[in-house]
């Protein structure tokens, strides 16, 4: 018994079909355009630390998930493509979130560091009178 026989993969494709002819983009550019969405959907939500790997991950899961719908449905109707073509479309669907995730360090803002704070009017003095060999400014 397949554990997730309840997805049916020829729906998947009828999904598929749906977008790209709403759409008007080829099947590569959807691969592209949804790896890349799925990377900043996860990363605008998961904004903490592991968010970048974490985004990446996301995407891949969907990248390796709809292949396997894509492979599942051409073993059913028995037209298997080459597994060339199985890996051109994980390429499409990953390249972008790859290359945000080796970058995203230098795309994250940097923290701010705290100013120093400035020492109260009677401070001065004290703080003059610490080091060691400074005279204390005269009043």
């Amino acid at each position: 018994m397949d554990i997730l026989a309840f997805i049916d993969s020829d729906r998947f494709q009828d999904y598929k079909i749906l977008i790209e002819s709403y759409t008007g983009l080829a099947r590569d550019a959807l691969h592209i355009h949804i790896g890349l969405l799925i990377f900043v959907i996860i990363r605008l939500c998961w904004r903490r630390k592991g968010g970048w790997i974490l985004a990446w991950l996301g995407a891949l899961a969907a990248a390796l998930g709809g292949e396997w719908l894509d492979l599942r449905r051409e073993i059913l109707h028995g037209d298997v493509q080459s597994n060339a073509a199985h890996w051109h479309d994980i390429w499409n669907t990953m390249l972008w979130p790859t290359i945000l995730l080796f970058v995203g360090q230098w795309l994250q803002p940097g923290r701010k560091e705290k100013a120093p704070e400035e020492p109260a009017s009677g401070d001065l003095v004290d703080d003059a009178l610490d080091k060691p060999g400074e005279e204390p400014p005269s009043v």
